[in-house]
C-alpha cells in the first residue's frame, strides 16, 4: 500500500507560482513512476506531467515550458513547481504513484489540493 498526501495549493494572481508536494508513504520499493493530474470543474481528470524512478519526466503540452516536475527518492516526494500560471490552470490537482508488483501496475492517488489562478 502507498499513501500520498498533496500540499502547497491555494489562490494565486495570474502570472504567479505555486509549488505542490506530494509525500508518500509505505511500501516504496516498486514504484515506477509518480505524477500530477488535475481536474476542473465539469471535467475530466487530465494528466499534468510525470516522472520516472529514472528520473525522465513527461508533460501535458499545455503546460510545457511553465511547469516542472521533480522528484526526491530518498525524500519518497514529488513535486510540481507550477509558474506562469494561467485561469485555465485552475482545478484540484492530484498526485498519482504507479506501484510496478509482477508486472501489474497498481495506482494509487491523493486526496487532492485545490489551485485556483484568479485575479
Amino acid at each position: 500500500q502507498v499513501h500520498l498526501v498533496e500540499s502547497g495549493g491555494g489562490l494565486v494572481q495570474p502570472g504567479g507560482s505555486l509549488r505542490l508536494s506530494c509525500a508518500a508513504s509505505g511500501s516504496m520499493l516498486s514504484i515506477v513512476a509518480m505524477g500530477w493530474y488535475r481536474q476542473a470543474p465539469g471535467k475530466q481528470r487530465d494528466l499534468v506531467a510525470t516522472i520516472t524512478s529514472g528520473g525522465t519526466a513527461n508533460y501535458a503540452d499545455s503546460v510545457k515550458g511553465r511547469f516542472t516536475i521533480s522528484r526526491d527518492n530518498a525524500a519518497n516526494t514529488a513535486y510540481l513547481q507550477m509558474n506562469s500560471l494561467k485561469p485555465e490552470d485552475t482545478a484540484v490537482y492530484y498526485c498519482n504513484a504507479v506501484d510496478r508488483r509482477r508486472r501489474v501496475d497498481y495506482e494509487y492517488w491523493g486526496q487532492g489540493t485545490q489551485v485556483t489562478v484568479s485575479s
